[in-house]
């Protein structure tokens, strides 16, 4: 459904508006909208970096962060489709990874219980597995204490020696659960993460600027990180995901941990074709690969977590303020209706802008959301590279494009 000139106009200056002011406003976006064709729309506005003078352009690469958890959704899948991995079998689960069954639960007054579930790949991919972020969560944060942790600091060790906040399954936190079924996934394939996806859902899609580890071309057209200090002003900061884009030793590469949660860097159109293949039930309308089978996407879409219908109106303190705002609710809609989660993505039960119930969405920490709504056919990303996450500029920008992409195809 090929949009029209007006609307076309219309989003390229929402766009454009949004990035005039490089100090207090945003200092550079793509905006990539789709519908189960393909790409209906592209724009980029903004410098590549504030202080820079060079444009933002559609070849940039972004630092995807928390988007590529649903890259990692779609992999795991592939291998439930194939019986490697099992959706609801704990005991296969923990013993393709046994370093599950040792996990202990960190209690609110600092003791440590014993787990007594044993944890599954939905519940991994659900965030009901009991893991957190340090960044979201002051006990972990605390915990972790003096020595810290780095959740994207391309060790495996800032991600395997997180204990659990709840035991697995009687709860919901934000964490890195799809890390775990990132490890998951390579024990079962014999494939490192990123390898496993150029192979069995890029490759098919005819995907080439999306990689966990980009090479010298994907780091040259890198945007840049920024941070947005109390005052409002923007300032470049030091990128967060940094080992893969300074590493070149092959031995120390080898050594980079497959983020199945946050590693990704990507060409935002990349990432677009994805989307349109959720759209479409798993097929690539352009290459007629099929990644998914229609049910495995139905699966993918459906709501996993029935028994915690308000699991995202628990605010979300800033544990580490210069990675987060807090947040009070993840998505409000009118009337608090029951919310979901997929495997891998939330299920906001309709809202403001035109999107129908049965729309999914995420996001990544450094302010980029993406949505896919199957009915309406319709779908999704904006891309920006600053912290911390939840920045207004970034959320009312989001909100502007998709009311209006809606009022172009409804």
């Amino acid at each position: 459904m090929p949009i029209n000139a007006q609307a076309t106009s219309k989003l390229r200056s929402i766009i454009d508006d949004a990035c005039a002011d490089q100090k207090t406003g945003i200092p550079g976006t793509t905006v990539v909208l789709v519908d189960k064709s393909g790409e209906i729309f592209a724009h980029s506005a903004g410098t590549r970096g504030v202080g820079t003078n060079e444009p933002m352009t559609l070849d940039n690469i972004f630092w995807i962060a928390s988007c590529t958890k649903m890259l990692a959704g779609v992999a795991c899948m592939q291998l439930v489709e194939q019986g490697k991995l099992k959706l609801d079998d704990g005991e296969h689960l923990e013993n393709l990874v046994p370093e599950l069954k040792s996990l202990k639960v960190l209690k609110p007054d600092g003791s440590f219980e014993e787990k007594k579930n044993l944890i599954t790949l939905r519940m991994l991919l659900t965030h009901t597995a009991g893991f957190g972020y340090t960044f979201f969560n002051e006990r972990l944060r605390d915990w972790s204490h003096p020595a810290g942790i780095d959740e994207f600091s391309g060790r495996i060790e800032d991600i395997v020696k997180l204990p659990l906040l709840f035991q697995p399954g009687e709860g919901w936190e934000y964490g890195v659960g799809i890390d775990w079924a990132g490890i998951a996934l390579e024990r079962a394939s014999g494939l490192r993460l990123n390898d496993y996806l150029q192979k069995n859902v890029f490759k098919p899609l005819g995907i080439k600027n999306m990689s966990m580890l980009p090479g010298k071309e994907m780091r040259a057209k890198l945007a840049h990180m920024h941070q947005r200090d109390a005052d409002g002003t923007l300032r470049t900061r030091d990128h967060l995901q940094r080992l893969p884009l300074v590493t070149d030793n092959a031995s120390e590469i080898a050594s980079i941990f497959h983020s199945g949660g946050a590693g990704m860097f990507a060409q935002p159109q990349e990432y677009g074709k994805v989307l349109t293949v959720l759209l479409n039930g798993g097929t690539c309308p352009k290459t007629g690969a099929q990644i998914l089978k229609k049910e495995t996407v139905d699966l993918m879409l459906s709501n996993s977590i029935e028994k915690f219908p308000n699991f995202s109106r628990q605010p979300i303190p800033a544990a580490k303020p210069d990675l987060t705002n807090p947040i009070g609710e993840l998505y409000p809609v009118d009337g608090n209706p029951p919310q979901g989660w997929g495997l891998t993505f939330m299920l906001t039960n309709g809202g403001f802008s035109g999107r129908s119930k049965s729309t999914v969405q995420w996001a990544g920490l450094a302010n980029l959301w993406w949505w896919a709504d199957r009915e309406h056919g319709v779908g999704g990303i904006v891309c920006t590279q600053i912290l911390p996450f939840a920045d207004a500029k970034v959320l009312g920008l989001w909100a502007a494009v998709e009311t209006e992409i809606y009022k172009a195809v409804l």
